[in-house]
């Protein structure tokens, strides 16, 4: 009995370090701006083996999509561009589905006014996304980033 309840504890803390396991990290440019200036910013979201993330365009209606939501004060933020997924077959679902793995970056813009006073912008960045295995999906997550540059 004392096993049988070991072995549960230990698969329900797999599965909760397996949902947790994705990691959300992005950048500004080369870490500065200029003003007046236009700089490429990127979300980076890595997805641990075995675990994959429903795309943007998931192709299927229950499936959840990844969105990337962006906020900052004083700068003007380009639309998030979302890659390409790949499309799977998996236990649960009868047809394909369009999923992230491995590394999947999320490119936008951030435009800096002339006129802006402070001497570094930050960006927050919030990923919503649902983690999967081959088997199951876990319920949707939302992590949050603060990307930062000087402004120069």
């Amino acid at each position: 009995m004392k096993r049988s309840v070991f072995l549960s504890l230990l698969f329900f803390t797999f599965l909760v370090a397996a949902a947790e396991g994705q990691s959300v990290t992005g950048s500004i440019g080369n870490g500065t701006v200029a003003k007046g200036q236009t700089a490429r910013g990127t979300v980076l979201i890595t997805i641990p083996g075995g675990l994959h993330v429903n795309s943007n365009r998931p192709s299927s209606e229950y499936a959840i999509p990844t969105v990337v939501t962006l906020r900052g004060s004083g700068v003007r933020l380009g639309r998030v561009t979302y890659p390409r997924g790949r499309n799977r077959k998996f236990q649960f679902s009868e047809n394909l589905i369009n999923v992230y793995e491995g590394r999947v970056s999320f490119p936008f813009t951030v435009t800096v006014p002339e006129n802006f006073r402070g001497k570094a912008i930050r960006v927050t960045a919030s990923v919503r996304y649902q983690a999967c295995t081959d088997e199951v999906c876990y319920p949707p997550k939302t992590k949050n980033v603060v990307l930062a540059a000087r402004v120069n």
